[in-house]
């Protein structure tokens, strides 16, 4: 019987591993071509890794909880036939970062399919720190005798929040002169403080985070970390639209079997602000401004769990309200039935947020990361305002939102996002109530 090794996929551009949760087959069952094997979890969506061959299962080379690089071999299958197999199957394309941390993670010694299956190499004992460091910057910290804990406090001016060589040798050089970490490089620093004591008693509930809450809090504290967050607020007069999504939801309900929220509007109006404003739509790499040719606006949609995902519409500039409106449907349903796919939540240039969804009527999101702009909407409530008018002023009853952007105060000036917001205010404001749907 020939032997066939199964690898990890590559899952999309910013995945470079997996966490096994759930074993579908044991050693010994026997497997289909395109039956699944495994179910795997990223840091942003769940999918399972089916076989491409039929055969037995002879090995698990990592158990349920194992994190696993994309490209490493996992399992290895006893292919059904006799024909020997001199070649190992080989692993699918891989990114240029997964390749450096596939390299890394597997360290000297017995090959993957000699290792017992009770005794995995785990990702988390070669790395003795959750971020990633490039070959080259590893190699100067254990020449030069930095410890990990001592690296994780230098802020990294590369992409991500990477550390750079010069991020390290400036970190030397100011060593040197008796500077801590927090002072040197960057715009900002990373501070080691130790967690504050929470207090509890005997009856309190105690509940673990998972993992998709770990990751978020991750995510969110990172993004503090990096950008300066400023908000800024303004009132949205929503009668022509309110109006106009009287008139069509039904009629939209019956043409594609779907809702027609306000979400679409919302998304369609920043799609627009960001063709007046192109430096809202933008990412930093280190000391350069990143300008996004095209508007993909990250959607955040809420899961089961109170845990989040931010689903992608993809070149929302070009799309009509039509298909911005089916794409957040079909997004949205997937996400809540996690069918999503790594790409549809990747990429993402600005985010939006609806808040009005719960009733809330104003607030100050965090920044996705290594976008620089997030906009939220409230709740559509009426209030009694100042009409102006060539009769005089009045006193009228008006659907008014409550709208927000938060921006990275390190590239978007106050001036700029007030414009953007102003601007994305007066797209709602002067909705075309004439158009079709």
């Amino acid at each position: 019987m020939a032997t066939f090794e199964v690898v990890v996929p590559r899952l999309g551009e910013s995945v470079i591993e997996v966490t096994i949760t759930k074993w579908l087959k044991n050693v010994g069952d026997q497997i289909e071509s395109e039956e699944p094997l495994v179910e795997i979890a990223t840091d942003k969506v769940d999918s399972e890794i089916v076989s491409t061959v039929s055969g037995r299962l002879e090995k698990k080379l990592y158990k349920e909880g194992d994190v696993v690089a994309v490209g490493q071999v996992f399992a290895v299958i006893e292919a059904s036939g006799t024909a020997p197999v001199t070649v190992p199957a080989q692993p699918p394309p891989v990114s240029a970062a997964a390749r450096e941390i596939s390299n890394e993670v597997l360290p000297s010694g017995p090959a993957v399919q000699d290792r017992p299956e009770a005794d995995p190499i785990h990702v988390e004992e070669v790395y003795s720190s959750s971020r990633y460091y490039s070959p080259l910057v590893r190699n100067i910290a254990e020449r030069e005798g930095i410890t990990f804990k001592e690296l994780d406090l230098i802020r990294g001016t590369g992409k991500d929040d990477r550390l750079t060589k010069q991020d390290i040798l400036d970190y030397l050089a100011s060593r040197k002169q008796g500077k801590g970490p927090a002072e040197t490089s960057g715009f900002s620093a990373i501070k080691d403080e130790p967690p504050v004591p929470v207090f509890t008693t005997g009856e309190d509930l105690i509940i673990e985070m998972d993992r998709v809450r770990q990751l978020i809090a991750g995510h969110m504290v990172r993004s503090v970390q990096t950008s300066p967050h400023v908000t800024s607020f303004i009132e949205v007069d929503m009668s022509r639209i309110v109006e106009w999504r009287a008139k069509n939801k039904q009629t939209f309900q019956n043409k594609y079997g779907e809702k027609l929220t306000f979400t679409p509007i919302f998304i369609e109006a920043i799609a627009k602000a960001v063709r007046d404003f192109p430096m809202v739509n933008v990412s930093v790499d280190g000391t350069k401004i990143l300008v996004h040719s095209r508007v993909n606006i990250g959607m955040a949609v809420s899961l089961p769990g109170n845990n989040l995902i931010v689903p992608v519409i993809r070149d929302a500039g070009n799309m009509s309200l039509t298909g911005i409106a089916k794409a957040v449907n079909d997004l949205a349903i997937r996400a809540r039935s996690s069918k999503l796919v790594p790409d549809e939540i990747a990429g993402g240039t600005i985010s939006i947020t609806n808040l009005g969804t719960f009733g809330t009527i104003m607030g100050t999101p965090i920044i996705n990361q290594p976008q620089t702009a997030i906009i939220a909407v409230g709740a559509i409530k009426k209030r009694a305002v100042v009409v102006e008018s060539e009769e005089g002023d009045m006193i009228a009853i008006r659907p008014v939102m409550i709208g927000s952007i938060t921006f990275d105060h390190r590239v978007i000036d106050g001036a700029l996002g007030g414009q953007f917001l102003s601007r994305f205010a007066q797209y709602l404001e002067h909705f075309n109530i004439t158009q079709t749907i």
